[in-house]
């Protein structure tokens, strides 16, 4: 099992500072999306990926409204 603590730091290790995560930002996650979380398991290979999806939309996003 794969805690939320361990996710961000692999997660953080592995992005550039774009993409870098807060503990904040992944609870943030987990409510938007809570169909890709069947327990407090955090699986790297199951979750990282969409969080990078949705972590870029919201980049966008908060770029869409400075402009």
């Amino acid at each position: 099992m794969t805690t939320k603590e361990q996710f961000l730091s692999e997660h953080n290790r592995l992005s550039p500072l774009n993409l870098k995560a807060t503990m904040e930002t992944l609870s943030r996650f987990k409510m938007e999306k809570p169909t890709l979380f069947k327990s407090e398991d955090w699986p790297i290979n199951k979750i990282r990926r969409p969080f990078i999806f949705w972590l870029t939309s919201m980049t966008q996003i908060k770029k869409g409204k400075n402009e």
